[in-house]
This record gives structure tokens, sequence and C-alpha cells, in this order.
């Protein structure tokens, strides 16, 4: 029997802003990659989307994850699609189940362009 790991079929990098010395006693913000995570990217239900459109919120698409998965809220996962455009997605929450068999997080596509 396979894990729950096999319907990950997308790798995704992520990115984290990350405060670094600027040299003259002060910091500097970067955008640094992390890590990189396995992922299924979902568009929501329309019951979230309608949710969303009353908070407010930009969700537009889950992205499940391995439990363990190092993302946080203001993360970017960068990749590309089933035909190869480049996406990215900034996180807007992540949450578990009460059984952690997977983490959920409710992201915003930001970019999406096709490659050459």
């Amino acid at each position: 029997m396979r894990g729950p790991g096999r319907h990950f079929n997308r790798r995704l990098e992520v990115w984290r802003e990350t405060a670094v010395d600027d040299g003259a006693g002060g910091q500097e913000v970067t955008v640094a990659q992390v890590g990189t995570v396995r992922a299924k990217v979902d568009q929501p239900s329309p019951t979230e989307r309608l949710m969303a459109q009353q908070s407010g919120s930009d969700h537009s698409h889950n992205i499940y994850l391995l439990p363990r998965a190092d993302v946080r809220r203001g993360d970017e996962l960068r990749g590309t699609d089933a035909i190869g455009n480049a996406q990215r997605f900034r996180v807007l929450s992540v949450v578990q189940p009460s059984v952690p068999v997977y983490s959920k997080a409710l992201v915003e596509l930001t970019q999406s362009q096709p490659t050459d």
C-alpha cells in the first residue's frame, strides 16, 4: 500500500523573507529560497471561495503538503503547473486537520506566466 505522499505530484520551492546584517549595524530584508516541498495544488471549493470573498481574502488555491513541510504564513511557493506555466503563490495561512495526515496552505496566486 502506498502512503498519502503519492498524491503530492508537484515540487514547489519555498521562499521566505529573511533579515540579514547589512554590514553597517542594521539589517536588510531579503527573500531567499529555504527549501522545496512536495505538494498538490487544487482550486478551493465553492464554499471556501464564498467565505474568502465575504471576508475580503484573496484565497485562490489550496495547496496540500506533507504534515511536516516547513511552510508558513507569508512564504511564497514557486513552481510550474502541468503545462509549464511558472506560478507563484503567497501563503495566507496553513492549517492541519486534527489527525495530521497533511497540511493545507490557503494561498493567493500572485503570478502565472508561460515559460518559453
